[in-house]
């Protein structure tokens, strides 16, 4: 009986692997379709808000934490569903392990509401002051230290702790029945946020659909969360980040979305529906500031 148990949920781990394996995929895949069809031009790349209004804006961040947060949540997941799998064994309430995910994921998705924002104050001081390009550059490589040198706070640490041990979030975090679930996935979302929320936020003078920054965000939080040298990982990340923040504030150029004719970075219109952005190119829009 016990070795039937133990196949049992050796099967239901290896599904839940899958599914979240499957959907981490498709929102790559989505994700780096997106980026190479041509639906954006240069500009509106190097837009925070990449051109889009809020809800395309909040559908694509939400595919992108997906994309980016999935694989490192993954032990986490496991731990809950084997948690309630005991549960359900012993004739206890069972919840399902999606509930769960779904609060995780649901904090990522309401962090895009400030990303969004964030996006939008940005672009509207650029436009009413005419911040220059290498100034909005430096911007970005002030943001670049600031990511790196919270990788070394201690809220980060605390927050990177409870996500790198998914048994001590259990132990000091579980909570019974659909609401417990639904409040353990947004706690552990929020710890995940403080955790990991500078490091999306330097995406934005990196390009925000920049696939090689967001792999290597990807790849320096699974590290950060899963693998044994986790910390070092972080501290190594915190000197990078820091280090190209300092060369970006000495040469502008050297951030990927500096406009390279000197112009201003502005906002790009999203297309119209059914009007590809290739189209749009051309067009000039009023109050933008013209590239020299």
């Amino acid at each position: 009986m016990e070795r039937a148990r133990t196949d049992w949920l050796l099967i239901q781990r290896n599904v839940i692997l899958c599914l979240l394996l499957m959907l981490t995929v498709a929102s790559w895949a989505l994700i780096v379709w997106q980026a190479s069809a041509g639906s954006m031009d240069g500009t509106a790349m190097a837009s925070p808000t990449m051109g889009m209004r809020a809800p395309l804006f909040l559908a694509t961040w939400t595919v992108m934490m997906v994309a980016m947060m999935a694989p490192a949540a993954a032990p986490m997941v496991l731990t809950f569903h084997r948690i309630q799998f005991g549960k359900c064994q012993r004739g206890e309430t069972f919840v399902a392990t999606w509930v769960f995910v779904a609060a995780y994921m649901l904090v990522w998705a309401l962090s895009g509401i400030a990303a969004y924002a964030g996006a939008v104050v940005a672009e509207t001081i650029a436009t009413r002051f005419a911040l220059p390009s290498a100034a909005a550059a430096r911007i970005g490589g002030v943001l670049l230290v600031a990511a790196g040198l919270y990788q070394l706070t201690p809220l980060k640490d605390r927050c990177l702790t409870q996500c790198r041990t998914p048994i001590g979030f259990i132990m000091t975090s579980w909570r019974d029945g659909l609401a417990g679930a639904l409040q353990m996935g947004l706690r552990h979302g929020l710890y995940c946020l403080g955790c990991c929320w500078l490091l999306f936020v330097v995406l934005f003078p990196l390009g925000i659909m920049n696939i090689s920054a967001m792999a290597a965000v990807t790849l320096v939080i699974f590290a950060e969360k899963t693998l044994p040298w986790g910390r070092p990982v972080a501290r190594a990340t915190a000197a990078a980040l820091v280090a190209y923040g300092a060369m970006v504030l000495a040469e502008p150029r050297s951030l990927p979305t500096f406009m390279a004719e000197g112009g201003m970075i502005m906002t790009t219109p999203a297309a119209p529906i059914g009007q590809p952005m290739h189209e749009m190119k051309g067009m000039s829009m009023p109050g933008s500031v013209p590239t020299r």
